[in-house]
């Protein structure tokens, strides 16, 4: 069988951590993740024509990824984020503004290449921008015309979001990806009521936007996977954590390679929590070695 084609769409970006700059941004660190687990996949992006941008491409490169799609602007830098952690290695983010990820054109190129994707993954933060918000959703238009899977992996970060964007989010996608800390300000959003069960919570997710599959992480306790036809409550997978930078989007990365495979979604959730488990023992979102 050959190997599933993914098109992310989204930042590429710089974490400035208290050790260092760590490379970064969830649809960088999900593509890089989907490619080393054998996908074949491009990214759309922007970095700015500076020494970040060349590393981070190269960095996607050395992932495996084809970067034909990922621009580079002379008026705009590499994006970069301030990140802080707790004691238990969470990050909280300062996401530097007036980026290249900001500015993704629309291109010919880019239609042809969503046509051909066996899946389109895309974020809520990757729209903070105008132009980029334009071009993600033209493609994602494209891709849903087609019947192409479109995951959205909700990453909430204030304030580069509101009920309006979450909304209109999840009406472009198939998939639904989110973490236990969005999926209150998610249902509320939708106009969904919470006091049930969360398992209620994301069925209620799933039928009212005609979602193939619901998916709530909730870091070191695991995943709660919902479909039309069945749930999988999958335990975490225990881990001594460096930092969990990272996790939420590897964890997408098994998932969707996962479900172009045909694998059980029992065999999914296991996965991908093994996935994210693994990259918490590591410092970074992408393994260096």
């Amino acid at each position: 069988m050959s190997a599933p084609r993914i098109l992310s769409l989204g930042e590429v970006l710089w974490d400035l951590l208290p050790e260092g700059a760590q490379f970064g941004g969830a649809p960088a660190n999900f593509a890089c993740h989907a490619a080393l687990l054998g996908a074949e996949v491009a990214i759309l992006s922007a970095v700015g024509d500076d020494p970040r941008g060349k590393e981070a491409v190269d960095i996607l490169s050395q992932c495996g990824l084809d970067v034909s799609l990922v621009q580079v602007l002379a008026d705009a830098p590499t994006g970069t984020v301030g990140v802080s952690l707790d004691a238990a290695g969470k990050p909280t983010f300062t996401i530097h503004e007036g980026s290249a990820w900001d500015n993704v054109a629309w291109t010919p190129e880019v239609e042809t290449r969503v046509q051909e994707a066996s899946a389109v993954y895309f974020g809520t933060l990757g729209q903070r921008g105008d132009v980029s918000r334009t071009t993600i959703r033209r493609a994602l238009d494209v891709a849903k015309a087609a019947g192409i899977p479109r995951v959205l992996d909700v990453n909430l970060r204030a304030p580069f979001f509101d009920d309006a964007l979450i909304r209109e989010s999840i009406a472009q996608c198939s998939i639904l990806k989110l973490s236990d800390d969005e999926l209150s300000q998610v249902a509320a959003a939708c106009g969904i009521d919470t006091t049930g069960t969360i398992e209620e919570t994301l069925r209620a997710l799933l039928e009212q936007n005609s979602l193939d599959l619901a998916v709530m992480t909730r870091g070191a306790e695991g995943a709660l996977l919902a479909s039309a036809t069945e749930s999988v409550d999958q335990p975490g997978i225990p881990v001594e954590v460096n930092d969990t930078i990272g996790a939420g989007d590897a964890f997408t990365a098994a998932m969707i390679v996962g479900l172009l495979a045909g694998k059980s979604l029992t065999d999914i959730a296991r996965q991908a929590c093994e996935r994210a488990s693994a990259t918490c023992a590591h410092a970074g979102a992408v393994p260096t070695s």
